[in-house]
């Protein structure tokens, strides 16, 4: 690779974008050919039958909490533009169809990178990339099973006033549901960061580990805005993943 010119590096580099975008778009075709089965997937979280509601339920049986059983509701969602539902529909494939495809993507482009890598940086590399992959991945979960959810269900159900009907739009529920996901995944990827990070010697786990007091915190803060309830229990559940992370954080810079 070192001895090939810029104008072939960039002719490879064009071809590797565009098999990425083939990659890209094939997935997504066939995600939008199962839009029942995925929109029943997105909008599961608006009822009380989703699973975290029933978890939730279960685990107040098992603690004799009464308090803790979630009752029965539904929240309904309406569309106020015309061509929402199908551009709606492909934003959906289109974020479906990269993130399944996203490990291929990264071999991708790892295979037209890889070749000015030291033997060392490949391995690195490749102990690395799997890692990230699969905690963003991870992120994307906790937020669909549990970050979103509550969210959305105090969001939606959040009123200013008697005299103010709340009335929430598809658009908004898969924005919101699109933004979360981004953040929790790029959350989840704090080991990795931690990592990088104490190999270039900004950061190192003595110093994570002194600073710990003041990471509980800021992990609350955050935690607190992620789901603006008043319920402690919502506000645990939360953080304690981002506390895990960042203690797998410490580890990693170690």
């Amino acid at each position: 690779m070192e001895n090939k010119s810029i104008w072939e590096h960039l002719d490879e580099l064009k071809k590797v974008i565009i098999q990425m975008l083939i990659i890209s778009i094939t997935f997504a075709i066939v995600a939008f050919f199962f839009k029942e089965q995925l929109f029943a997937l997105l909008l599961a979280p608006r009822n009380s039958d989703f699973i975290l509601y029933q978890w939730i339920s279960q685990l107040g049986q098992i603690l004799n909490i009464p308090e803790m059983k979630v009752e029965p509701f539904n929240i309904e969602l309406v569309n106020i533009e015309l061509t929402a539902p199908f551009m709606i529909h492909m934003k959906v494939a289109l974020y479906t169809g990269i993130l399944i495809s996203a490990p291929i993507l990264i071999y991708k482009l790892f295979g037209y990178v890889s070749p000015a890598l030291y033997a060392s940086e490949k391995r690195a590399t490749l102990t690395v990339l799997p890692w990230a992959v699969l905690l963003f991945y991870a992120g994307i979960i906790i937020n669909y099973l549990i970050i979103f959810p509550v969210s959305y269900k105090f969001l939606a159900t959040y009123t200013v006033s008697e005299a103010v009907q709340n009335t929430i739009s598809l658009s908004s529920y898969i924005s919101t549901f699109t933004i979360l996901s981004i953040m929790m995944g790029i959350s989840f990827e704090i080991p990795i960061v931690c990592l990088l990070l104490s190999k270039i010697g900004i950061l190192s786990g003595a110093m994570l580990a002194k600073y710990r007091r003041h990471a509980v915190v800021v992990i609350m803060i955050i935690a607190a805005i992620i789901t603006p309830t008043s319920d402690i229990f919502t506000l645990l559940i939360v953080s304690i993943p981002i506390y895990i992370l960042y203690e797998l954080g410490i580890k990693f810079a170690k």
